[in-house]
């Protein structure tokens, strides 16, 4: 039987092309395809497709809230990333959304059924190198900044990693210093300042401070953690 498959990607020329490649291959049947991550949900909701090949950087609603969405509302659909990157801040909220394999983008056509058929099995379906990556995340990981509180948790739509870098900011660091405790680059970290002031309604550190006070995301100076 054919796993029936759903293609995510906002650039045409690369969607077509990957649809065309799954086309050739054995064992798979194209259903559908996405330009974007709402336009991947309402397919999983019309086509009940069995995994969902989802890029992450789409407009309106990216790779990882569509996978998010999907694992929450259709859990029979599998999610197996094909993107560009494979930097940490793309891979891990992919992973934490629920995607169950992560490829990139030059991955071959044996490669991306192996990905599939894992995930169907209840495997992971990653690439040597996110394996590597993962593995090499598990074996350095540094100690936690500060007792961020779990997604569910978080205030206006804050993801962890957000929260990591206002607690940090709270804390004092500044972006290079939080760039190096957190093992990202400078551009990475002023992206998620950027996205958690805009979340937070802040306009300057000052007020990212207040309001991780507020939002007991971090404490004062001279007080504990409860």
């Amino acid at each position: 039987m054919n796993a029936r498959v759903v293609v995510a990607d906002d650039q045409s020329v690369v969607r077509e092309g990957i649809v065309m490649l799954l086309g050739l291959l054995p064992g798979i049947e194209v259903v559908g395809s996405a330009r974007d991550g709402d336009e991947a949900v309402a397919l999983v909701a019309e086509r009940a497709p069995d995994v969902v090949l989802m890029d992450l950087r789409m407009p309106r609603c990216d790779g990882v809230e569509a996978t998010r969405r999907i694992r929450t509302e259709y859990p029979g659909t599998q999610v197996v990333v094909l993107t560009t990157f494979a930097d940490d801040d793309s891979l891990f909220p992919a992973l934490q959304a629920g995607a169950r394999g992560y490829l990139t983008k030059d991955a071959g056509g044996d490669e991306i059924v192996r990905a599939i058929q894992a995930v169907l099995s209840g495997e992971a379906g990653l690439s040597p190198m996110v394996q590597r990556r993962l593995l090499e995340r598990v074996t350095t990981a540094p100690a936690p900044a500060g007792p961020v509180p779990d997604e569910s948790r978080l205030p206006d739509g804050l993801t962890p990693r957000e929260a990591e870098v206002l607690v940090l900011i709270a804390e004092g660091l500044s972006n290079r210093e939080i760039a190096h405790k957190l093992h990202i680059s400078q551009a990475t970290v002023k992206s998620h300042i950027n996205n958690l002031f805009a979340k937070a309604g802040v306009r300057d550190r000052a007020q990212a401070v207040r309001y991780a006070y507020v939002r007991g995301l971090a404490h004062p100076p001279g007080t504990a953690f409860t």
